[in-house]
């Protein structure tokens, strides 16, 4: 195969919004599309036991919501797509942070109803910020929202960006008919079916002077239709794919994923316009262009236990640059080691198929014994580089854990480390108490919910949580004077996996008196690489 037209020919992308609305079903609708799974679960299915193909931990289906990022994969006229689907929720936000630092664009999804909501706003900075081209998607056209200028007028007011409607919503809201592609200048009007979604929807296309359409539309909605687009020519952007990969505009399109309108225009039109592999940045300042003929790549997510019966770990590994074939060896940036990367796998949510080769842009899944850790370089043996550090969130709430049943205690230790290993909790330590005792952080309560989850189900252990009255941790900087540290009389002195000094105080203010009181010693909110303690 021509490396060049494989990289060419692939989309990398994740989907972000805010919670609830219609993430995982867009998600599952485009799989339906993309001939991935035949028959659409649901996973707010009222009749059915089926929930959505993304979610696959078992706590997702308990609870209808997206706790970690899935990786799904999918071919679709002639491109090879890799979709990301994201939690939701904001108290996963650090995994959905991290899985961005893998995509090449985002379609961000949109509640007809509800407009731009909080989380939606936090994420799209994220994108914005790393420069990543954003798409997107109105959902939930099926049921009465917002007016179609309404919303594209928020956009530019809140979050500062021009949109250009590619397909514009043909009827009266809440009952669409069908979308008007404005590139193609043709309509597609659906027919009603009562599949609820499960199935793709029938349509017909023609363009606008096709007496059948006009005749299925109806004189009001036609003439209503015609002065929506005379509308958006007059007094809208120029559409222009420079200022859409600049950041500067946001193609839009309106659907319901639920009931599958739109959905087929969308993805064609999605993968038609979005880019292809792009190049990422080192910490060298250096770009890592997708050409390049030395392999490499990085670890942007972690999950053990995803195959229970095998109780197995894996690491899943964005190709950057070169071509991935199955058994190779590489070098692990961080301890300058060969590994062979084994077992290479790509995933539909649970299901696995055995990768023999894998191109940039793709996003393959290797067995990892326990040495990798989120965001490791890995490269060919004699290059020197690093790629970009990932961002680190501070953790604003903390439990002292210990295992129910001390006889346990290998179990819960091995968990506690594992899931810490993943990104899902942080973890640290207290010195010179005898046994070691754990404190974990994490930026939300769901998480902590999950990680009592997980451990009994994943690691047959029950927890033993005690809330700490902290809010704040900043790592310590300053090696010769943290042994007289002073005023922590309302704070803790912890240690974090790497043995870096971390205190944890209850607010601001107490920060505050501690940097007052502590002259030489730096408090930063996120670990730096300048001192190692």
């Amino acid at each position: 195969m021509d490396p060049k037209q494989e990289i060419k020919r692939r989309r990398t992308f994740a989907i972000i919004s805010h919670p609830d609305a219609g993430k995982t079903t867009l998600t599952e609708k485009l799989l339906l599309y993309g001939g991935a799974i035949h028959l659409a679960g649901t996973v707010k299915a009222r009749k059915s036991s089926k929930h959505a193909v993304s979610d696959w931990m078992e706590i997702e289906k308990q609870r209808g919501i997206s706790v970690t990022s899935s990786v799904l994969q999918f071919d679709y006229q002639g491109y090879r797509v890799n979709i990301l689907d994201t939690p939701g929720h904001q108290d996963f936000s650090e995994d959905t942070y991290r899985t961005l630092m893998a995509a090449d664009s985002a379609v961000m999804l949109i509640d007809a109803a509800k407009g731009v909501e909080p989380q939606t706003k936090k994420l799209f900075w994220v994108c914005h910020r790393r420069h990543l081209p954003i798409f997107t998607f109105v959902n939930k056209l099926d049921r009465y929202g917002r007016n179609p200028f309404d919303l594209m007028d928020e956009l530019e007011k809140v979050l500062g960006i021009r949109a250009y409607p590619i397909d514009w919503p043909v009827g009266i809201d809440g009952h669409y008919k069908g979308v008007y592609n404005r590139l193609d200048k043709t309509v597609e009007l659906f027919e009603e079916d009562g599949s609820h979604g499960a199935k793709k929807l029938k349509s017909t296309t023609g363009s606008l002077d096709d007496a059948a359409i006009k005749e299925l539309l109806g004189a009001e909605l036609y003439e209503n239709l015609c002065n929506d687009i005379e509308l958006l020519d007059m007094a809208g952007d120029d559409f222009s794919m420079e200022k859409v990969n600049a950041g500067e505009l946001t193609p839009m399109f309106f659907g319901s994923a639920m009931t599958n309108f739109g959905v087929r225009s969308f993805l064609e039109r999605f993968l038609e316009l979005s880019p292809c592999p792009q190049s990422r940045l080192t910490r060298e300042g250096d770009l890592i262009e997708p050409q390049e003929q030395n392999f490499s790549a990085f670890v942007f997510k972690i999950q053990a236990n995803m195959n229970p019966a095998h109780r197995d770990r894996i690491s899943f590994l964005r190709i950057v640059s070169g071509i991935f074939t199955k058994g190779m060896t590489v070098e692990h940036a961080a301890s300058g080691k060969p590994v062979k990367l084994a077992q290479p796998q790509q995933f539909m949510a649970q299901e696995r198929v055995s990768v023999e080769e894998a191109y940039p842009g793709d996003i393959i899944g290797v067995f990892d014994p326990g040495i990798f850790s989120i965001g490791d370089t890995l490269r060919e043996s004699g290059q020197k580089f690093f790629f970009e550090d990932f961002p680190v969130f501070p953790p604003e709430i903390f439990a002292k854990v210990q295992p129910k049943d001390s006889l346990k205690r290998k179990q819960f230790e091995k968990g506690i480390i594992q899931l810490s290993q993943e990104g899902a909790i942080q973890v640290f330590k207290q010195k010179d108490l005898g046994v070691e005792s754990y404190i974990v952080g994490v930026v939300g309560e769901l998480q902590l919910e999950v990680l009592e989850y997980r451990l009994k189900a994943e690691y047959n252990t029950q927890l033993l949580s005690q809330r700490l009255p902290y809010t704040l941790a900043r790592w310590v900087y300053g090696a010769e004077k943290i042994k007289e540290l002073k005023g922590l009389d309302n704070g803790l002195l912890v240690y974090d996996k790497a043995s870096r000094p971390v205190v944890l105080v209850n607010n601001q203010w107490a920060l505050n008196w501690l940097t007052e009181r502590n002259e030489g010693l730096q408090f930063e909110p996120v670990p730096t690489e300048a001192e190692k303690i």
